[in-house]
């Protein structure tokens, strides 16, 4: 089970899942066009529903923020599941380059978040056990295969990835030239040096 389903509770009924959905999908757009800036009244207005609706499903700002917080790394999580299969090392780096797509997109959302919580908070501790678990499985495919070198963890190469992603370049394709330097670090070439 994914450590962050338990952070929300989701709407059962259909008509009001659709509209939460059609809350966090406006959220999203919304957040990446205007940051921290960004008002309810008009994550409602592009959701296409009313003020009152948005309020239902998320009572303050700080509930639709940790919501879509917590959407985006289960997407990201759930992606891990499309790697499964085929060449180990092309698996693990595809999956990595989805993570590195998912830091770029969320950081404005975690830098607003840190106006309520602080960075040991149970949303991003949780969060992080989620990318582990999801990441874990195809690390462990690459180093029995013997792609990837033996003495790393999920939790290093996730750091790893995270670091690279969070530079401040506008440029994606520094950002990916940084992220295959990095990562053909993690190939297996032998015997790790200690």
């Amino acid at each position: 089970m994914n450590p962050v389903e338990n952070l929300l509770t989701r709407p059962k009924r259909a008509d009001a899942r659709r509209n939460y959905d059609k809350v966090l999908a406006a959220a999203r757009e919304a957040f990446a066009e205007g940051g921290e800036s960004t008002a309810l009244e008009e994550i409602a207005r592009r959701a296409g529903v009313g003020i009152g609706t948005l309020y239902r499903h998320f009572p303050n700002r700080q509930a639709l923020l940790e919501a879509l917080y917590v959407d985006e790394v289960e997407a990201v999580s759930r992606s891990a599941a499309e790697f499964d299969g085929g060449d180990p090392w092309e698996a693990l780096y595809g999956w990595l380059q989805r993570v590195v797509a998912y830091i770029g997109t969320k950081r404005a959302l975690a830098a607003e978040l840190f106006n309520y919580l602080d960075k040991d908070a149970a949303l991003f501790s949780t969060s992080r056990e989620a990318l582990y678990a999801a990441g874990e499985p195809l690390l462990t495919r690459a180093q029995e295969a013997g792609a990837v070198r033996s003495d790393v963890a999920i939790g290093d190469v996730i750091q790893l990835v995270m670091s690279i992603a969070k530079l401040p370049t506008g440029d994606p394709a520094q950002v990916e030239h940084l992220l295959r330097v990095a990562l053909d670090g993690l190939r297996f070439t032998g015997a790790p040096s200690r």
